[in-house]
């Protein structure tokens, strides 16, 4: 009997684990979308409204700017962002080295007392 429980299909839900979307659209990108929608039809038609001859440019601008705006985030905060984003990273350079340690303190000590070494040489020249 135990044998034949461990070889029985176990229904397992597929959506247990899967973060929450709209279709291809993730839901923790929609609110960043939003607001970058929205500022790029302000930018479009608040600032540079006045280039604009016919209305339809001003929507394809708002669009392609919107567009860019939203893919650059998804990119970077998106979930395997790691994979684009870790191309750009440069690797650690590991040396050794050998100093020996020395006061900040001792240091400014000994510079003032050279310079006071320079004077008393050349007052007495």
């Amino acid at each position: 009997m135990a044998e034949d429980r461990d070889k029985e299909f176990r229904p397992v839900n597929q959506i247990l684990g899967a973060k929450p979307s709209l279709g291809p659209i993730p839901a923790d990108q929609i609110f960043p979308w939003a607001i970058i929608a929205l500022t790029s039809y302000f930018i479009v038609n608040g600032f540079f409204g006045s280039f604009f001859a016919d209305e339809w440019q001003k929507w394809l601008w708002t669009i392609l700017i919107a567009g860019w705006g939203m893919a650059t985030w998804w990119i970077l905060s998106g979930g395997r962002s790691w994979r684009f984003l870790s191309k750009f990273m440069g690797v650690p350079t590991w040396t050794r080295g050998t100093a020996r340690y020395k006061s900040f303190l001792e240091f400014r000590y000994e510079r003032q007392n050279r310079k006071t070494k320079r004077r008393h040489r050349r007052s007495s020249k």
